[in-house]
Parts: structure tokens; C-alpha cells; sequence
């Protein structure tokens, strides 16, 4: 084991060990849910819980406890059981930056909440004609993170809406540093399906708190990336519900 995974390995089993399976979650300043533990994958037996589409040249397989993505031109990979909100997801991404081939910086990137109108029992309908490529996604409906893009200068928030429809507003356009993928080094990521309230976490800190007038409640978890080498590990999805007063 080189240095690098050594290093995500011991940062992820501290993350891993302080994870209960019942949390108490401030959403806003009015509101607290409670978040309990629904599914978990550590990936120590493999990867055979996600589905990945991607193009020809890269390769996405399970080592060491860890899903890992070494990707040349796109792809999507996904948590095959469909999920129904109100959800928490969260997990460890760990981008690599030591100087292979699909070293580059850039895309740490997740759908949820997805869903194919065409096929909304099986999202994995159109798998194969999807194939990874970034466009073939803007016909599903979901909420879409792309953290580092344009080589790790952009970080934003789109809501897709399954016709082809993604706006940017500008408050979902971010460039400062502070929002984007520092390789190397383990980064906990948090998505919220709650009623109308979507939100995106880094390291516990609130990024995009999006109020949805017309929410999506159930649909697919999806790793997305393009010419990127990434590592995953603790995933976790939560139940949640509201605390009576």
C-alpha cells in the first residue's frame, strides 16, 4: 500500500468509527432532524452494489475496501437500490493527485435523486446508450453537484428537470478555493433530500441550501466525474424525520 492510500485509509476509519447510527441534524435554524442509519457500504466486499456507465478508456473496480474511478472521458457511477426520501447521503471522496494518468484534479461530481421519466421503474433502462457521456444525462430528472470542475476552478448546483432544462443561477456558480477539491486529502460530502429543502455539504460545511418548490422524493444515488482518479469510501444513506416538539 503506497503512502496515499494509507493515508485515506486511516482518515476514513476515523471518520467511520465516530459515524452512530442515529444523529441528530440541523438543517436550518428552525428546523433539527433526526437521521437514521438506512444503508451502509465500507466496500469490503467489493463493488457489486453500483452500476457504473462509462466511456471507453477508464476503469472503476473495488481495492482495499474502497470503490475506486480511474476515468479518461466520463462516467457515472451508481448506487443500484433506489432511494426514497426524506434522505441523507454522505461519504468520503479522496481525489488523488500523484502523477499517473488520470491524475487530474477536477469533477468530483454526484447526482441523486434520479430519475428517467421514460423508464421511472428502471433507471438503468437507457444504461447502455448513456455510455458516461456528461450530455446523455440532461434527459433524467435530479440534483446535480459538479465540485471542482473546469480543472478544479468552479464549483455549482443545478437542478435538472428532465427536459433537457439544467439552469445555473448565479448564487449556484462558486469559484472561491475555499469550494473546491483539495486532492490528496479525504473530503466528507453530505446530500439532503428533505420536503422542499436540498442541500450540499463539505466537511460538514453548508455549501447549497436550495428550497425546491416541486422536490424530487425518491430516485438514484450517481459518483460522476470525467478524466479524474478518485477514491470512495464509508457511504451511508439515512432516514430522516422530523423531532416532534
Amino acid at each position: 500500500m503506497n503512502s496515499l492510500n494509507f493515508l485515506f485509509v486511516v482518515i476514513s476509519a476515523m471518520i467511520a468509527c465516530e459515524a452512530p447510527n442515529h444523529r441528530i441534524i440541523k438543517l436550518t435554524d428552525g428546523l433539527s432532524i433526526k437521521a437514521e442509519l438506512l444503508l451502509r457500504d465500507d466496500f469490503s466486499n467489493g463493488i457489486d452494489n453500483w452500476q457504473a456507465e462509462q466511456m471507453p478508456g477508464g476503469t472503476v473496480y473495488g481495492k482495499d475496501g474502497k470503490l475506486v474511478v480511474k476515468d479518461k472521458a466520463g462516467c457515472t457511477v451508481w448506487f443500484k437500490n433506489k432511494l426514497n426520501g426524506p434522505i441523507m447521503i454522505e461519504y468520503d471522496a479522496y481525489v488523488v493527485e500523484a502523477g499517473g494518468a488520470f491524475d487530474r484534479v477536477s469533477d468530483l461530481n454526484c447526482f441523486w435523486m434520479a430519475t428517467d421519466s421514460e423508464h421511472p421503474d428502471n433507471l438503468f433502462a437507457k444504461s447502455e446508450s448513456r455510455n458516461g457521456k456528461f450530455r446523455n444525462y440532461d434527459s433524467l430528472s435530479l440534483y446535480y453537484v459538479g465540485m471542482g470542475g473546469h480543472h478544479n476552478t468552479k464549483t455549482r448546483f443545478r437542478r435538472y428537470n428532465g427536459k433537457g432544462e439544467k439552469p445555473l443561477l448565479p448564487q449556484h456558480d462558486l469559484t472561491d478555493s475555499a469550494y473546491q477539491i483539495k486532492p490528496n486529502t479525504a473530503i466528507k460530502i453530505r446530500l439532503i433530500a428533505y420536503k422542499d429543502i436540498i442541500q450540499f455539504y463539505k466537511n460538514d460545511k453548508l455549501i447549497f441550501d436550495f428550497q425546491d418548490p416541486n422536490p424530487y422524493t425518491e430516485g438514484h444515488f450517481g459518483l460522476r466525474t470525467v478524466h479524474n482518479h478518485m477514491m470512495i469510501d464509508n457511504f451511508a444513506v439515512y432516514q430522516l424525520t422530523e423531532i416532534a416538539n
